[in-house]
């Protein structure tokens, strides 16, 4: 008889504050709640930069002085949706299509994720992606 495990669920989010020490932050805490979650290799890699270059994002584009940004994860069962959220809603990521537009850091984005967007929120905005999950 085959046994079956429950994939470990659940929900993470933390603010921190909008600095590059912030984005650090985001990166190491989101890699090990993966780590928690029992998610490894190339998905955990995939999510890992996904969080990186959001949270980088958030310190250097959306940054409001004295306020913090959110990182919040949710692991299903077959992905891992990451969500930063910053003070600055009138500034909305483009992705770069040429070198001297800046970095190519949603270009990553879009490519590690299914998809990704972004939503208003009451102040600010978040930037989604949802990075899935390889098949065991």
């Amino acid at each position: 008889m085959k046994s079956e495990t429950a994939t470990p669920t659940g929900e993470f989010t933390l603010r921190l504050s909008a600095t590059r020490r912030g984005a650090r932050l985001a990166r190491l805490l989101a890699v090990q709640q993966l780590h928690d979650w029992g998610v490894t290799g190339p998905s955990a890699e995939a999510a890992e930069l996904v969080v990186a270059e959001l949270a980088n994002n958030a310190v250097r584009h959306g940054r409001v002085p004295g306020r913090d940004f959110e990182v919040r994860m949710e692991r299903g069962d077959d992905h891992v949706r990451i969500e930063l959220s910053d003070a600055r809603g009138e500034r909305l990521p483009v992705p770069a299509r040429e070198p001297d537009e800046g970095g190519y850091g949603l270009l990553l984005v879009a490519a590690l994720a299914t998809a990704w967007g972004v939503k208003d929120r009451s102040v600010g905005k978040t930037v989604w992606a949802t990075v899935p999950l390889a098949s065991r």
